[in-house]
């Protein structure tokens, strides 16, 4: 049964200055309350125990508002998406933990997710999702039983690809033991693509509701989107 879950909270929001400049982008208000309340609300739909935000960026506006609700991990200076997670993990215990985005939602069953990663034997697994157009995203390249053969660079080249959504389960021991402490570092760049040869990484390719709100296009498309959200 999954168990543990981190949430990456710690983003700048550089794109979203415009829109929303005094919180950390998950906080950022749709429909009067926080992105991360649905993330939350989502998780405990799913009966996570145990989650851990990864906070650094205005860490206090989020520790003021959650209070000892949740665990926190702070990164007193930028650690990159894998150092923030490598930080997080270590107040982790499960052998699989999910990692969420707190800047973007994807509508998976996250039991199946689960039972997916245990039955390939998966070290990483990576929810993927079809989309319209990619320009935005880095892309995947999967080849037979769902591993993943490569990852793609974004290219602003309009279309559309596989993309890694920020829905991940990592097993923990492996995780810790192939990345090194105290140093940032990128989980895409310097984890998934430079291990991708020595570790089981999968993509799970699913179709639910998607939304990344970094841009401030997609943040008010959130705010309409949000009205209705069925957790």
């Amino acid at each position: 049964m999954l168990k543990e879950a981190i949430i990456l909270a710690g983003g700048f929001g550089t794109r979203l200055k415009e829109v929303v400049a005094d919180v950390p982008k998950p906080m950022a208000p749709v429909n009067g309350k926080p992105f991360l309340d649905y993330l939350l609300k989502y998780l405990a739909h799913y009966k996570i125990e145990k989650i851990t935000l990864s906070v650094g960026h205005l860490s206090e506006k989020i520790v003021s508002h959650y209070g000892d609700k949740y665990q926190y991990s702070v990164e007193k200076e930028p650690m990159g998406t894998g150092g923030g997670i490598r930080l997080a993990m270590e107040k982790c215990h499960s052998k699989d933990v999910l990692i969420l985005n707190g800047d973007s939602f994807f509508d998976i069953n996250l039991n199946a997710f689960y039972n997916m990663h245990g039955t390939f034997h998966s070290d990483c697994s990576l929810a993927v999702r079809k989309v319209a157009n990619a320009a935005r995203y880095g892309t995947i390249k999967s080849g037979n039983n769902c591993i993943i053969k490569a990852f793609r660079e974004k290219d602003g080249v309009e279309g559309p690809g596989n993309i890694s959504a920020g829905v991940y389960m990592l097993d923990r021991e492996k995780f810790l033991s192939k990345t090194p402490a105290g140093q940032p570092f990128s989980i895409e760049k310097d984890f998934f693509e430079k291990k991708i040869n020595e570790l089981n990484i999968f993509g799970f390719t699913y179709e639910g509701y998607f939304i990344d709100i970094g841009i401030p296009t997609d943040f008010e498309k959130a705010q309409h989107d949000f009205k209705e959200f069925k957790y």
